[in-house]
């Protein structure tokens, strides 16, 4: 009976792992785009230099 129980807590963990990685992945796409988004929109200064839109 241990081993069934075994296989079935690795198989929701390796589910829930994935599922992670997943809403990860998508959280990472949703980031580039909106710094992609500010690099572009942000325009350049006086000095030709890039102004920073982010404070780090």
């Amino acid at each position: 009976m241990v081993r069934p129980l075994l296989v079935l807590l690795l198989a929701l963990l390796l589910f829930g792992a994935g599922f992670a990685v997943k809403i990860l992945w998508w959280v990472g796409v949703v980031v580039l785009v909106l710094w992609l988004v500010g690099f572009v929109a942000c325009g350049t200064r006086s000095a030709g230099r890039r102004h920073r839109w982010y404070r780090w």
